[in-house]
Order: structure tokens, then C-alpha cells, then sequence
């Protein structure tokens, strides 16, 4: 009996240690998540039974942002709330109000209400501070001023919780943020949220309750979205994306294809409600692809191009980012036509890096468009070579996801096995040995 407990409890150790299970932590962001406080700036229990709550939603993700349509964020009430009013959202559903009386009508008497964001350009007398986006919400990297959204609610007909000593209401349950992949905490009581309102002050708020979401690709449980194809300027082919990285041609399951002489359905590109990717038909049948192409070798340097491809006819990518993992991007040198910020999550280690498009230019990748980068690194001593795939990334995520890899067998190889660095060395300076002779003659 008890050597059959070991071999179970190593069975599921061995589960959760495999790279789906393992998918819940992220080494690129293992601190990132989605934080929902409930800030209560005023609670009335004995008279008007009612509270008004502030919500806000504060991505601390560094590379992951949400897309539209954006969070709808819900609950399940512990009593029999209402919610009489709200400013900077609003419930889909305003359910049966029958049993409250009096003139006024609640704005939401659902058991479960759901909130979603008002879009831009709400009028001003229904906002609130960050509010009003449509859902959206920016990576931690790429727009800190963007990455919070808040509304304000007036709950009434509230229960008051035992363990508060029916001073305090009782928490809501439940709590999902709508967005694939993510699943959230029960709240959880934390200390009142203080905030700063001149140079001396502070004021902080009656009571917080405090929620947080997690993403895991495991939980999102769909198809893969984009692939990696590589080239190199030492060898003539291409290493394709994997077959049916992100599907097979013909499959009655998601994304489906049209041929490159048909044209793209109308109405694609509308982001306020993604449809289904509808990809020009390819071996890999990804809506992206992200090619690596190792350009030129300097006696000092390197060159790599980066280009990501956009095959879905359905969707326009704004905002996108791109996060790739390579040992040499602590030496990158020069980056053109995207913005970089390194992410140093260990230490001073620094060997991951995310690109974003330039505002105005190529922030938005456009359906059958493409943005590229060129980018120079500098060889790092006793560590730089073309054998082995070392000049290719490890990983590769673009918008969060992380992207299928050739296997790295099919790498491109070197020509005659020679040694890169050696080799290459010794081109380079054939080439300036001729360069100093013609300019002397």
C-alpha cells in the first residue's frame, strides 16, 4: 500500500512538472498577473444599507496585454445585492427587479452580474479616472498609463458578514475576468489603499478587498497562433514552420483557409468582435509568422532581421508586441524601426527581450502586412558561434503566446561543418587585408 502511494504521488509530480501543467508559471513573467482591488469610499450598514466601490483592474503583466473586446469582469453576489448605479462600466444584463421596491429601478439585480467597459468617448458626467477604453488593457512595458481600468458602483440590499462584526459586507464569490486563459482568486480582505493627494497627505479608503487573476496557456486551451520559420545568409534554404503548427488544411476545426487568388471576406479587420482566424492557406496554417533570418557577420558583429507576418484575413493587430529569448540580446547594439525594452527578471541576467511597434508608424499589423526590424549584437567573447543553432532564439511569444519552433535538427546547418566563428573570422579578414591593398592602389 505504501509503495503504491509513492508511485501515484510520483506520477502526479511527474504531470505537473510537464511542460502543459508547467505552462500556469511563466519564466519570462513570473511575477505578472491581473490585481482587482475593490476600494470602498463609503459604507452606510445601518441606514441606507448601501456602499460605494471603487474597482479598479491593474494588468502588471509585462507583456501581455488584453485585446478587444476587452475584460468583462463578473461575480457572484453573497446575498441579494443590486447595484443601484455605476459610472465608467455597465452590466449586459439589468435581470429582474421586480422584488426591489420604490420608484428608482436598480441598474443591475442579477445574481451574477457582468461588467464591461463603456468605449471611448462616453460622456464625461458617466466616467471615471481610467475608464472608458473598450476593454483594453496595455502591457506593463509597453503603456503604464494604459494598463489600469476603474469603475465606480453604488450596491445596495447587501448582507453583512459575520466575521466582520456586521460592520462589513460579505464577499462576493466567483470571480472571472472573461478573458481566455485567465482564472481569478476569491477576495480577499488586504489593508485600505492608500493614495498620495499632495506632497504631505495621504488618504486612504475605508475598507479593500483584493482579487488576482492568472494567466495560463494550459487554461486557454486552444489552438497555437503563430510559428517560426529561420534562414541564414550561409545557406541558400529556408526552415519552414513546422507542418500544421497552428492546424491542417482541411480540418473542420479552426482556422480555416482561402486560397492566394481568392479575396478576403468582407468586413475583415473588425476588432470589436474578433471572428475566428481566416488564414491564407499554408503548410503551417498560423495567423502569424515570425521570421528569424541571420543577415550579415561583422568582424565585431552580427546582423539578424527580424520580419512578423500577419496571414490572418480577419484581424488587424494593434498594439502587438513580440518577445523573443536569445543569450545575446544583452549585447544588442542597435534596433531599428521597433521600440525594445529588455526583461530582466533574475538578477542582472539578461537574455530576453520584448520589441513593440513605433507609435504612429507600425504599432497596428495590418491583415496580409507585415513589420520588420533589423537589429546589430555584439559578439560576445568565448561565447558567440553559428554552430550548433546558437544564433537562432530559444523562444519566441508574439502577443503572449508563444510561438512553434522548428525542431533543431532542421536548423540551417554550416556549410562543410567548419567552424563558424573561425571561418568567418578569417573571411572578414581576408576582406579588409583587400580592402587596405585597393586603397593603396
Amino acid at each position: 500500500m505504501g509503495m503504491g502511494r509513492f508511485v501515484f504521488v510520483l506520477l502526479v509530480f511527474s504531470c505537473c512538472s510537464s511542460s502543459r501543467f508547467a505552462d500556469a508559471y511563466d519564466p519570462m513573467d513570473p511575477n505578472g498577473d491581473i490585481t482587482i482591488n475593490w476600494d470602498f469610499q463609503s459604507l452606510d450598514v445601518k441606514a441606507a444599507n448601501t456602499y460605494t466601490v471603487m474597482v479598479s483592474i491593474h494588468n502588471r503583466q509585462l507583456y501581455r496585454h488584453i485585446e478587444r473586446p476587452g475584460w468583462r469582469l463578473s461575480w457572484s453576489w453573497a446575498g441579494k445585492e443590486v447595484i443601484w448605479d455605476t459610472r465608467g462600466a455597465e452590466a449586459t444584463e439589468q435581470g429582474d427587479c421586480s422584488r426591489v421596491g420604490g420608484g428608482s429601478r436598480p441598474h443591475c439585480c442579477q445574481k451574477r452580474p457582468v461588467m464591461v467597459d463603456l468605449p471611448p468617448g462616453t460622456p464625461f458626467n458617466q466616467q471615471v479616472a481610467n475608464c472608458c477604453r473598450g476593454g483594453v488593457l496595455s502591457s506593463l512595458t509597453q503603456n503604464n498609463l494604459t494598463s489600469t481600468a476603474a469603475f465606480q458602483m453604488v450596491v445596495g440590499e447587501y448582507a453583512a458578514a459575520r466575521d466582520g462584526g456586521g460592520k462589513e459586507p460579505e464577499m462576493p464569490w466567483g470571480f472571472d475576468i472573461g478573458v481566455p486563459g485567465y482564472s481569478c482568486s476569491n477576495a480577499t480582505k488586504v489593508p485600505p489603499t492608500r493614495s498620495k493627494v499632495d506632497r504631505n497627505r495621504h488618504v486612504q479608503v475605508l475598507l479593500t478587498w483584493r482579487v488576482t487573476c492568472s494567466y495560463s496557456q494550459y487554461r486557454e486551451a486552444g489552438v497555437q497562433s503563430c510559428c517560426v520559420s529561420l534562414s541564414t545568409f550561409y545557406s541558400s534554404g529556408i526552415v519552414p514552420c513546422p507542418r500544421c503548427s497552428c492546424g491542417c488544411q482541411g480540418s473542420p476545426t479552426p482556422p480555416q483557409c482561402v486560397s492566394g487568388g481568392e479575396p478576403a471576406p468582407a468586413g475583415a479587420g473588425d476588432d470589436d468582435e474578433p471572428a475566428a482566424p481566416l488564414v491564407r492557406c499554408s503548410e503551417h496554417m498560423c495567423p502569424i509568422r515570425v521570421h528569424w533570418h541571420v543577415k550579415v557577420n561583422y568582424r565585431r558583429y552580427w546582423r539578424v532581421k527580424v520580419t512578423v507576418s500577419n496571414y490572418n484575413l480577419v484581424r488587424n493587430y494593434s498594439d502587438w508586441n513580440l518577445v523573443l529569448q536569445h543569450p545575446n540580446l544583452r549585447s544588442l547594439t542597435q534596433l531599428f524601426s521597433f521600440n525594445y525594452k529588455p526583461l530582466v527578471e533574475y538578477g542582472t541576467y539578461n537574455d530576453t527581450g520584448m520589441f513593440w511597434g513605433i507609435r504612429y508608424y507600425n504599432e497596428m499589423l495590418l491583415q496580409d502586412g507585415n513589420v520588420q526590424t533589423e537589429m546589430i549584437l555584439e559578439k560576445s567573447e568565448g561565447e558567440f558561434t553559428f554552430s550548433g543553432g546558437w544564433a537562432f532564439p530559444r523562444r519566441v511569444y508574439f502577443d503572449g503566446h508563444e510561438c512553434v519552433m522548428p525542431p533543431a535538427d532542421q536548423y540551417p546547418a554550416l556549410p562543410n561543418g567548419a567552424s563558424a566563428t573561425r571561418r568567418w573570422s578569417l573571411a572578414a579578414g581576408a576582406c579588409m587585408v583587400l580592402l587596405s591593398f585597393l586603397a593603396l592602389v
